[in-house]
């Protein structure tokens, strides 16, 4: 994929995921098919609808809110700032294992350094459950040593609490399932067998029930349900994603995963993260919400290119809004001193030749396409005072 684009436009209650899988996967694409993003949003909000029925059928019932991660902290001795995985749970290993952040076992070996991922942990690959298991570990773990753990709310996290699933991979719902996924499945297509036939028929009045059943468990892999359990806005996941700030500001550096935009940036960091919380707790996924929006932090990608053909959604938002646009540099600077920071770092749009520092120091993109999807070079951005260091490590053997 070519420099600066993109494709898109234990904890209870959780299934373990199969095997100890510790190498790399192959890539892996959807292999059913394709499902246009309005048609998987309606499907979602029917089950939505339903959720009453789903929580009695599978007792999945909330989960224990997590810690709110922190919004703002005093700068820390070390920070360490880990781009988009999507789903390598390898990649992600041999990354913190370099980095010094975790041991042999998994377990936090960081001492008093601050961990910042990006987000986008999800979707691409299979193994982001995995992940996310991990990274949820050593948010507990890290304390202990006087660490911190902080995940960005990044825009595919954003996407699976609402049920845009464009990305997801088979291998992404089998790691959800477990015996009784068949048995779930079932029983949740008897749930909405009346309004699925209904529908089925507005199209083809003469399509048969059996028909039905079968197109929908076409669309509905086996760990579907769990996954779209965990991942409802009160589902485990979901509350955890929620829970994470779409912007933390770390001494002097501001961390977002698309980038901070002169339209936000006067809100300040404490009322975005309130309005991310808000629209994500809502599942708000109307052009504006501040989780759907491409001037907003999740998605804007206008610190790095103005080229329509590159940002086709941001330069029609921009262009919608009516506002003139700062030049980049001059954007930067302006968000930069509305939030009091001296630079920004970002993911979201892959520089796979590296970590790139730009703009006088100002500016560091640090999605390098970790995921074996990608291909990019595994790298971690060191941040001690003023002082930026970009590394990298091996990608371990498949």
């Amino acid at each position: 994929m070519p420099e600066g684009t993109s494709s898109e436009t234990g904890h209870p209650g959780l299934p373990v995921p199969k095997g100890d899988r510790g190498h790399c996967h192959g890539r892996l694409r959807v292999t059913h098919s394709p499902q246009r993003p309005e048609e998987g949003l309606a499907l979602f909000h029917r089950i939505v609808r339903l959720a009453a029925v789903l929580l009695a059928l599978f007792a999945l019932g909330p989960a224990a809110a997590p810690a709110a991660q922190p919004r703002q902290q005093p700068q820390a001795q070390r920070i360490i700032a880990v781009g988009d995985l999507h789903g390598d749970y390898s990649a992600w290993l041999a990354v913190a294992r370099a980095a010094g952040l975790i041991d042999a076992a998994r377990h936090w070996a960081g001492g008093p350094t601050t961990l910042v991922q990006l987000g986008d942990v999800t979707d691409r690959g299979p193994d982001s459950l995995r992940i996310i298991r991990n990274l949820r570990q050593l948010q507990a773990e890290a304390p202990r040593s006087g660490g911190r753990v902080v995940v960005i709310l990044g825009n595919h996290e954003a996407m699976n609490v609402l049920g845009d699933l464009r990305y997801a991979t088979p291998g992404e719902f089998a790691s959800y399932a477990d015996a009784r996924s068949p048995a779930r499945r079932e029983r949740l297509y008897g749930a909405i067998r009346q309004q699925l036939e209904a529908e089925a028929r507005k199209a083809n009045p003469d399509i048969k029930p059996s028909q039905v059943r079968e197109q929908w468990l076409a669309k509905t892999p086996l760990g579907w349900v769990e996954h779209r359990a965990a991942w409802s806005p009160n589902g485990e996941l979901g509350r955890w994603a929620r829970a994470n700030p779409a912007v933390a500001k770390i001494g002097d550096t501001l961390f977002v995963h698309g980038g901070l935009s002169a339209d936000y940036a006067p809100l300040g960091v404490d009322e975005i993260n309130r309005r991310a919380t808000a629209a994500m707790t809502g599942a708000d996924q109307s052009p504006t919400s501040i989780i759907s929006d491409p001037l907003g932090p999740l998605w804007y990608r206008g610190l790095v290119t103005r080229d329509p053909k590159r940002d086709p959604d941001g330069a029609a938002a921009a262009q919608a809004s009516g506002r003139p646009r700062l030049p980049i540099d001059e954007e930067l600077a302006a968000v930069l001193a509305a939030t009091g920071a001296k630079r920004m770092v970002i993911g979201h749009t892959p520089s796979l030749n590296g970590i790139a520092i730009t703009n006088g120091g100002r500016l560091a993109r640090i999605d390098t396409g970790i995921s074996r999807f990608y291909g990019g070079p595994l790298s971690w951005l060191e941040i001690a005072g003023d002082r930026m260091t970009p590394h990298t490590t091996g990608r371990p053997a498949q």
